[in-house]
């Protein structure tokens, strides 16, 4: 039987891929206030960025043969973030020529909308404000 002792743990990171990692890092930027962490070189000649705050970050990666096609359900179902202004956020997903949709509450529960990106990455967005 496995040990039951409890380990404390947290998310660190999460490595997506992005045909245009510029573009995705800064809408995701202007919606949370994250910052670049860091970004640079990666393998198979690509190139990362590390886009969060002190505790976490999503990690963007690209290279020469990133294609779209990592969709919803292929294999992970949506990418979920908090923000504090739900209602700002999804007026600058619209702005990036972004559709947000399935704006809803849960009950109870935050308020949230859903969009996708432009390679097909499903993002959730909450407020629990």
């Amino acid at each position: 039987m496995p040990d039951q002792t409890h380990v404390s743990a947290r998310l660190e990171h999460v490595n997506i891929s992005s045909r245009d990692p510029d573009r995705l890092a800064d809408l995701i930027a202007r919606i949370t206030g994250w910052t670049r962490r860091w970004e640079g070189p990666a393998m198979a000649g690509g190139r990362t960025i590390h886009l969060g705050d002190a505790q976490a970050y999503l990690a963007i990666y690209t290279n020469p043969d990133v294609a779209a096609g990592f969709g919803k359900g292929a294999p992970m179902n949506h990418i979920g973030i908090a923000v504090s202004d739900l209602d700002a956020a999804e007026k600058l997903v619209a702005e990036a020529g972004l559709r947000p949709f399935n704006q809803g509450q849960y009950d109870p529960g935050p308020r949230s909308f859903y969009f996708i990106d432009w390679d097909g990455i499903e993002f959730e967005v909450v407020s629990y404000e």
